[in-house]
This record gives C-alpha cells, sequence and structure tokens, in this order.
C-alpha cells in the first residue's frame, strides 16, 4: 500500500460534491427506471461514471483506476444505441476496464485462501450459465458473449484479493450482466428488469472503485463518519 498525502482542503471539498453528485446522478437514474421514464434514465446514464471517474483522480486514484471508471463511462454510453455493433463495441469498452481492474486488483492485493474453492465455484455458474444461455443467444453474439463472460468472471475472482466489499462489488457485476444476457437470449428476468440490470451495476462500480482505493493508500480512502455515500443499491 502506498502512502499519500492528506488531501487539500479545496480538493476535500471537490472530493465531498462529486461523490454527492455522483449520489444524485445514481438517484435520477434509477428514479427515471422506476418511474417509467426511460428518457431520464437516457439522459443521465452518461453522467454516472464520468462523474465517478473525476471523484477518483481528485482522490488521487491510480490513473488504472479513473482508466476503468471511464472505460464503464464508454460502455454506458455505447449501450444507449440498441443495435449490435454498439453493444459489440460497448461490451469491448466494459472488457478494457476489466483488464484494468484487474492489473490493479494483483498490483495491491493478495490471493486468500478461500480463493480456490470460490474460484471453482465461479468456473462452475460461469460453465452453467453458458451452457443455459447458448441456445437462445443470437448466432453472432454467442462467441462475443462467452468471452466477455470468461473475463468478467476472471475480474470477479480477482476482486477476492481486496476484501469482502470489493469481491461484493465483482459478484454484483456478474449478477448485472447475468441480467443483461438472460434479456438478450429472452429469458424472463425480475421487473423492472432495467431498474434490477442499473442498480446492481452501479453498486458494483462503487464498491470495486472504493476497494481499490482503499487498498491504494488514496488520500482520504477511509470515509470519515460524516461523508455523504451514494444510494447505490437496491
Amino acid at each position: 500500500m502506498s502512502t499519500a498525502s492528506p488531501l487539500t482542503p479545496r480538493r476535500a471539498l471537490a472530493a465531498r460534491l462529486l461523490l454527492a453528485a455522483f449520489a444524485v446522478v445514481v438517484a435520477l437514474d434509477l428514479g427515471g427506471l422506476l418511474a417509467g421514464y426511460p428518457e431520464l434514465h437516457l439522459a443521465v446514464k452518461p453522467l454516472l461514471l464520468s462523474v465517478l471517474a473525476a471523484w477518483v483522480a481528485v482522490r488521487g486514484g491510480p490513473p488504472a483506476l479513473i482508466a476503468a471508471a471511464l472505460f464503464g463511462w464508454g460502455g454506458d454510453t455505447l449501450l444507449r444505441f440498441e443495435d449490435d455493433t454498439a453493444f459489440l463495441l460497448g461490451m469491448g469498452s466494459f472488457a478494457v476496464g476489466h483488464l484494468c481492474y484487474l492489473l490493479l486488483f494483483a498490483r495491491y492485493g493478495t490471493v486468500p485462501r478461500r480463493a480456490l474453492p470460490l474460484g471453482a465455484a465461479y468456473a462452475a455458474a460461469l460453465v452453467l450459465l453458458a451452457a443455459l444461455l447458448w441456445p437462445d443467444l443470437p448466432a453472432g453474439l454467442r462467441l462475443p458473449v462467452a468471452g466477455y463472460s470468461l473475463l468478467l468472471t476472471t475480474m470477479a475472482f480477482g476482486a477476492l484479493r481486496l476484501g469482502a466489499a470489493t469481491a461484493a462489488g465483482g459478484l454484483l457485476f456478474l449478477l448485472s450482466d447475468a441480467l443483461i444476457a438472460m434479456n438478450i437470449a429472452e429469458w424472463h428476468t425480475p421487473a423492472p428488469h432495467d431498474f434490477w440490470v442499473m442498480s446492481t451495476y452501479l453498486a458494483a462500480q462503487y464498491l470495486l472503485v472504493t476497494g481499490v482505493l482503499r487498498a491504494a493508500g488514496a488520500p482520504g480512502a477511509a470515509a470519515a463518519p460524516d461523508e455523504p455515500r451514494p444510494a447505490v443499491g437496491a
């Protein structure tokens, strides 16, 4: 873990404002989905990870973590367009973000003793879900989705290196993308579908980002009791 200087008062204020802004856009996004206003969701979706990336930058987070958030922003932005090309490009952007997370997990974490049985459970879940979904996925998306799912599962497994909260972020990312894959395969998913996808995804990104910040020893990584926290869970 690196040793970082405390945030200056100005940067500390900027960090608080950005975290509050993230909470606001999360509330607008999820509220719009719950209230049946998808236009609001589409309008604020590009702000979500861009604000989180700015917060990481102000907090002095590692460049790879800023990149992970920005590639998440790229995926969010591309997936606003409902066609296969945009979907594949968005999935590619998320994939690069997962690679950034994997580099960060390897840099700041160690493999826990429980990793082997959990790794076997992750692998079994991946194989089972892929086998069940495969016949119902569009032919042109089967291999890209399978490859992306393998990388995502590897990222979620790597998140175990940084503790329980970060591991929960990896699992929530798996759940969010599993819901997307099931929707593509035209399986029944819990309603409202988009709300559950976004709530699990946003919680995942927040937990992953804050976990890396703590592990990297970023200034102020141990939040003060009165620091605002976004309501990103369901």
